[in-house]
């Protein structure tokens, strides 16, 4: 049987898909690396492809006149959503499945930047993304980049993660479809380059961006574990579903 097949969807130089896609490909998925704003066509389904990886951007969800793409993903989103295909959304891309869905994105009364600490819910100890990484006492802490966040979530969304700012952190709907407002796939090196091209915005949060550059490169080593351990899991996830398709119908 061929490998399980991932369409990733990358928003704008910069933003790819990092270490989830290192583990996602040192897992023996293929990647499906979609650039539009470098001019690459996205599919019109996902046919041919086993999961769907959307990355985050400098754009907003609504932000269809700078990047025309946008209603496209949201179509595939849909199509994962009405399938149950494994996806995962990731900040921008989970705003995009909030829209997508039906819910509301808003603009964030407090953006959250750097290392914020993450809070499971109850639900996320039955999650089959979240339940190894749910234990109250373990240290879960992720990198933000957000000004926007979710306000309502889709209907039929169940809550996993929430964060002291921002209430929905992360939200399944169906069995396989996954947002994330934080990002599980960035490290130092990743964000270096948004701390020099935010220099403003940081500052009116009152943030230095070598600070939080620094902050993360502090926990580098367990940022790397952690959510190197939730890209894999996700993986699996996406590799039992291409299992399960290609068993025969009894």
């Amino acid at each position: 049987m061929s490998a399980a097949r991932v369409l990733v969807v990358e928003h704008e130089d910069g933003t790819g898909p990092a270490q989830v896609g290192e583990r996602l490909a040192g897992q023996g998925l293929d990647i499906d690396l979609c650039r539009p704003w470098a001019g690459d066509e996205l599919p019109s389904t996902l046919d041919g492809h086993d999961g769907l990886l959307v990355l985050g951007g400098s754009m907003g969800p609504y932000d269809d006149e700078r990047a025309p793409w946008l209603p496209a993903v949201c179509d595939l989103l849909r199509q994962a959503v009405a399938r149950d295909v494994p996806t995962l959304g990731i900040c921008l891309g989970m705003e995009l499945l909030t829209v997508a869905c039906g819910g509301e994105v808003r603009h964030a009364a407090l953006p959250e930047v750097g290392l914020i600490e993450l809070t499971p819910l109850q639900e996320a100890a039955k999650d089959r993304l979240f339940e190894p990484f749910s234990d109250s006492g373990r240290w879960l802490r992720a990198v933000q980049w957000h000004w926007e966040e979710t306000g309502t979530l889709p209907e039929g969304a169940v809550p996993l993660v929430t964060s002291e700012r921002c209430a929905h952190q992360a939200y399944r709907i169906g069995t396989s479809v996954w947002g994330v407002q934080f990002h599980p796939e960035v490290l130092a090196g990743d964000i270096r380059t948004w701390g020099a091209s935010d220099v403003g915005p940081l500052h009116e949060l009152g943030l230095d961006p070598a600070g939080v550059v620094a902050e993360v490169d502090r926990e580098e080593t367990a940022l790397r574990e952690l959510w190197g351990a939730f890209a894999e899991q996700w993986g699996s996830i996406v590799a039992d579903h291409r299992s399960a398709e290609a068993r025969p119908s009894a």
